[in-house]
């Protein structure tokens, strides 16, 4: 299957549960404030890999098993499930190594004709697994070029990127027999709130209790498929992100890339309202912010370590808002201020601090980011590039053609991921998903910097 569209079949051969090596004893952990803000959905992420040079996919799969056993006794809430805890009135992680669901597949595609650039047809419901049960789901698939596909599924309010690609790349550490470079920590002491509780109204501006609509899904203009949301898979090359930084960085403040992106998208999402007909609506975008390294400001080194290597959630989201006929008519740089201003609100320690002294006395309410507590137009943007995922997901058999998270089939939040690109460090690899509309008329409209991935791109 390729980008002429031609379907391609996965043969399931196997089904496991993988359990911990060692497991622990059978206890409850609690959630921290700050996976209190995350919602009840589950995130994707997949590797894809060239032919191993030695050793058959029975040889591979038993390797992957043995290593993930080892990893989920470091990681073990991710062999558990997510319960209510009568004793406290709560959802918490449940470590009773119930183990995680290990599916082993063939697929008759060679590695070049996956169409990576439409995951909707080559990844959902193929190559990465649905998940049924427990914390995290796996799928190992080989093509019929002897190439693989790592799949994993996991339950968002377990691990946020960061911590997922901890758990990866610690478990490709293990598979080639070497110690991990991690070790992760779950010591919940290190996000407690203070006592008093205390903290600045500012953080009304970011998160809200979620309260269920009253108003309908999409607009009643809307028809036909314009409103599904579809993912996509572009590359942005260095000399259009440069581009895109000086444009933005017009009015004499230098934005950063990730800056400047985020408001070329709020503003093109903003023309593909106003293109459509939704004239003068609503229009957000948020960032999501990790507060890892500004919790650990100030606090000493032995904090810095335990803050490195929290597995969880450790994010804020701020937000801007405004209308699309606005958007439409400033330009860039000025959205890049808009953009920089919103974003230092939730870049300081005293920021996370106030954000988990908030959740403190709300534990028992469902909260939301702002920007998504309506149903305006919202779009969440998440910076993947950091974490280098192309040089540490070596599970014995060579550095990842091409890796990506993966928002399943369902899911109704617009969601935006940069990652790295592993054919050239400048440029970007950029995770869409949208509505149809507005796919499609970011393709029309800016089709010189979003541009599909393919084979040819990634060099196989």
């Amino acid at each position: 299957m390729g980008s002429d569209g031609n379907y391609f079949f996965v043969k399931v051969i196997d089904k496991r549960v993988v359990h911990a090596k060692e497991p622990w004893t059978d206890h409850w952990l609690p959630f921290t404030n700050l996976d209190l803000l995350v919602p009840p959905f589950d995130v994707g992420s997949f590797f894809c890999y060239k032919k191993p040079a030695h050793g058959d996919f029975p040889d591979i799969l038993k390797t992957l098993k043995d290593s993930l056993s080892r990893a989920l006794t470091l990681y073990y809430p991710l062999a558990g499930e997510i319960l209510w805890n009568e004793a406290v009135g709560e959802n918490q992680f449940r470590c009773n190594n119930r183990g995680v669901d290990f599916i082993e597949a063939v697929a008759d595609v060679e590695l070049k004709e996956l169409n990576l650039y439409n995951p909707d047809e080559s990844i959902e419901g193929k190559l990465v697994p649905k998940k049924l049960h427990g914390v995290l789901a796996i799928q190992v698939t080989e093509l019929k070029c002897g190439g693989i596909v790592i799949g994993c599924m996991f339950d968002h309010r377990a691990a946020d990127g960061y911590s997922a690609n901890m758990f990866i790349s610690s478990w490709a550490d293990i598979a080639r027999f070497e110690a991990p470079s991690m070790v992760p920590s779950f010591q919940r002491s290190i996000l407690n709130p203070r006592c008093p509780t205390t903290y600045s109204s500012s953080i009304d501006d970011v998160f809200a209790l979620f309260e269920p609509p009253t108003k309908p899904d999409h607009e009643q203009n809307s028809s036909g498929d314009d409103h599904v949301l579809i993912n996509r898979v572009y590359y942005i090359e260095a000399e259009q992100l440069n581009k895109l930084q000086l444009l933005a960085s017009e009015n004499g403040r230098r934005s950063s890339k990730l800056e400047a992106f985020t408001s070329f998208l709020w503003k093109i999402v903003a023309l593909s309202m106003e293109d459509s007909g939704n004239h003068n609506k609503m229009c957000n975008v948020a960032l999501a912010v990790d507060g890892r390294s500004r919790l650990s400001e100030g606090d000493g080194e032995e904090k810095e370590k335990l803050m490195t290597s929290h597995f969880g959630n450790v994010l804020s989201m701020p937000s801007g808002l405004k209308r699309s006929q606005e958007l439409k008519e400033i330009s860039l740089s000025n959205i890049a201020t808009e953009v920089h201003e919103f974003l230092q609100t939730a870049t300081t320690k005293d920021h996370f601090l106030d954000l988990i002294d908030w959740v403190e006395e709300r534990r028992s309410k469902p909260l939301v980011a702002i920007a998504f507590a309506s149903k305006e137009m919202s779009v969440m943007v998440s910076s993947g590039t950091r974490f280098h995922i192309m040089d540490k997901m070596d599970f014995g058999w060579g550095k990842v053609v091409f890796g990506s998270c993966h928002v399943p089939y369902g899911r109704q939040d617009c969601y935006v991921m940069t990652l790295p690109s592993p054919t050239n460090h400048n440029d970007w690899v950029v995770y869409m998903h949208l509505p149809m509309a507005q796919m499609n008329y970011i393709e029309s409209h800016a089709g010189h910097m979003f541009k599909p991935l393919n084979s040819d791109y990634l060099q196989i």
